[in-house]
């Protein structure tokens, strides 16, 4: 199902919610090739959680079209979605309340496109933002990095990159000059969805875990409160999370910038 407006259609909020009351709602958004039911979003949504933030998805236009009429398309220009994403913000607000301190973000290019559309003209209700591997550059393309909008974000940002991230690894990322307000946390051996290689000690679902607990973190210190419960949240298996299944969607076929 979808909601219209004179502009776009936006597919209706997916909630992944904790078994408590959250100290968190977060806006999630997908990247750029994999629809919001992905493995690695769901896998994400139920870690966070697990450390109880309640994780709404939703997709932009071009990704319920492709889940509607199954035509593929390549995804529009980031800078294009910020109006879609707002919408969902006030989407998620209407259905969340203000019970719990609201958090903006997304997995790559949809955490690029929550850092845009959290300029000062958004809604106070936005407490921050949390990117899921930011885009920071196309693989092998370092020339000109998409820093700008990190540099100009206005709200607390947290970005959690891997640290062999083909699209920004930490070598990279430490030299760039980004914003007061963003603070960026390294992902173990991690690549842009997280995952370690075979020798690493690291593991894909202890990496998830890990993005989930730092991102619960940053929600508490934005709350001014301490993380009471976490340990407990973070013992709990990360499937103990309910989901409401969305329909169907194709199999990605385009990389996630």
């Amino acid at each position: 199902m979808t909601r219209g407006t004179s502009e776009f259609r936006l597919t209706d909020l997916l909630w992944t919610r904790p078994e408590t009351a959250p100290r968190a709602t977060l806006l999630l958004a997908h990247g750029a090739g994999a629809a919001m039911d992905s493995a690695f979003m769901t896998r994400l949504a139920e870690a966070l959680a697990a450390e109880a933030i309640a994780v709404a998805r939703f997709e932009f236009p071009y990704m319920a079209e492709r889940r509607s009429t199954g035509r593929r398309r390549p995804p529009p220009k980031a800078e294009t979605l910020v109006d879609a994403y707002r919408a969902a913000i006030e989407a998620v607000r209407a259905e969340a309340g203000s019970a719990a301190p609201l958090l903006i973000g997304g997995k790559s290019m949809g955490g690029r496109v929550a850092v845009m559309a959290a300029g000062p003209d958004v809604t106070d209700a936005v407490a921050g933002v949390v990117v899921f591997g930011y885009p920071f550059h196309p693989p092998a393309d370092e020339t000109n990095p998409r820093v700008a909008p990190l540099a100009a974000v206005g709200r607390p940002t947290l970005v959690l990159q891997g640290e062999r991230d083909e699209f920004g690894d930490r070598a990279e990322v430490e030299s760039y000059a980004l914003g007061d307000a963003v603070t960026v946390t390294f992902v173990e051996d991690g690549s842009h969805d997280f995952g370690p290689r075979g020798s690493s000690p690291a593991t894909l679902k202890g990496n998830i875990r890990f993005a989930a607990a730092e991102t619960a973190a940053f929600a508490a210190r934005l709350a001014g409160a301490p993380r009471a419960g976490a340990a407990d949240s973070a013992a709990r298996p990360a499937d103990a999370a309910a989901t409401t299944p969305p329909p169907a969607a194709p199999p990605p076929t385009e990389p996630c910038p």
